[in-house]
């Protein structure tokens, strides 16, 4: 079945970053700041604005410092952006010249796609599955 939504960004799914202990980061998150976390990190969920039934959810993710998930990107960060169409946003960032990086991954969570921005920051693009 053909997707017909227009490929676009529709929020940031996750934010990861670099961290010399990911374990004790969570822990002074969880004990200063009251977050929930586990072993991934922090899940904060929010209602779609247009749709309010339907929940969606931002990850938070100490990554440990030397992890290659961000590479090639040299940046101790890396933004995950929610979208939809991910194959026909893919098709519009090729017909820009934007090169993809790895293949398309299909989880059962939803697909990703990865990608560098202008300044080689790592971006990861995910469509949830419905």
């Amino acid at each position: 079945m053909e997707n017909k939504k227009e490929p676009k960004v529709l929020g940031i799914g996750s934010v990861m970053f670099f961290s010399e202990n990911p374990k004790a980061t969570r822990e002074w998150y969880a004990k200063n700041l009251n977050m929930d976390v586990s072993d991934w990190g922090a899940t904060f969920e929010s209602r779609n604005i247009d749709n309010p039934d339907k929940l969606e959810s931002t990850q938070w993710c100490p990554t440990k410092v030397g992890s290659d998930y961000f590479a090639p990107s040299e940046k101790p960060f890396m933004i995950n952006y929610r979208v939809q169409n991910i194959e026909g946003l893919l098709e519009q960032l090729k017909a820009n010249g934007i090169e993809i990086i790895g293949e398309l991954i299909d989880h059962e969570y939803g697909k990703f796609a990865h990608i560098l921005d202008a300044d080689g920051n790592k971006i990861e693009l995910w469509e949830p599955a419905e």
